[in-house]
């Protein structure tokens, strides 16, 4: 990890949902949170987030605004962590319905797999990460339904992949901001420190 006077900064993509909970949690592990609106807002940071959220809200908003290129761009060169929404907008495939996306995470994705909102769970699985049990919220949850060979399958739920690694980028969908376990975002800035190292 990079000393603490040069704390790694970590855009949030400020369009919509929780972004200000993936902000503090961030912020709880060491890294400098830093508010992405607009395309040049992307320049000097070591990684970002893509919140959950609405995923064709924020798509509207990245295409009136000529950002999804820009998005694009930075995501392929750098680390990114998307979670429900973000980890939609990162798959190369989304299915029900068929979207556009990022295409930088190789895995298909099926929007609101898990039902309404109604439908909202906390789930305590086994993981990857070290620790124990991982806590998981998951609402109206997108399902991974298929993974590149390069994907590395981090956590499930029944049998479904949750929260996967593929290089530099992770995806969870769940959202580890509303959990006081900061275990998640604690591996995402590992992987930027570890980028940033080189």
């Amino acid at each position: 990890m990079p000393e603490k006077s040069t704390p790694l900064r970590i855009g949030v993509l400020a369009v919509q949902g929780d972004y200000a909970a993936h902000a503090e949690a961030l912020a709880e592990v060491g890294a400098l949170p830093i508010a992405v609106r607009k395309p040049e807002e992307l320049q000097g940071l070591d990684g970002l987030i893509l919140p959950g959220g609405e995923s064709t809200t924020m798509l509207k908003f990245l295409e009136k605004r000529h950002f999804f290129t820009a998005l694009k761009d930075y995501c392929s060169g750098h680390p990114v962590f998307g979670t429900c929404a973000g980890a939609i907008l990162l798959a190369r495939e989304v299915r029900n319905p068929a979207q556009r996306s990022l295409g930088i995470l190789d895995a298909v994705v099926e929007r609101n797999a898990y039902g309404r909102q109604i439908d909202s769970s906390i789930v305590m699985a086994d993981s990857a990460l070290p620790g124990g049990p991982l806590e998981m919220v998951f609402i109206r949850a997108p399902r991974i339904l298929e993974t590149g060979p390069e994907v590395e399958v981090l956590a499930r739920r029944e049998g479904d992949p949750v929260l996967v690694r593929h290089g530099s980028t992770m995806a969870a969908t769940f959202h580890p901001e509303l959990s006081h376990d900061r275990r998640v975002h604690k591996a995402f800035v590992e992987i930027v420190a570890a980028v940033a190292r080189r």
